[in-house]
């Protein structure tokens, strides 16, 4: 519908499939793909690293749980 008018799809609603696909097979070999492709990736943003802060260090949930199962058991 982007390429013809509506009025101008009405024969091909009456042929058979076979010349139909032909005829689409040629339309779709002159077509210019480089025209729809699309634009390449730029580069990735660099992630910022938070720094280390002593006074809130970072603690496994696995090693607080293992510790607090070692002081329950006798």
């Amino acid at each position: 519908m982007i390429a013809l008018p509506p009025p101008e799809w009405r024969p091909f609603g009456k042929m058979a499939i076979e010349p139909f696909v032909e005829i689409l097979k040629e339309w779709a070999a002159q077509i210019n793909l480089k025209r729809f492709k699309s634009s390449p990736r730029g580069p990735k943003k660099a992630v910022k690293k938070n720094e280390y802060d002593p006074k809130h260090p970072h603690v496994s949930t696995a090693r607080l749980l293992n510790q607090k199962e070692n002081k329950r058991s006798p």
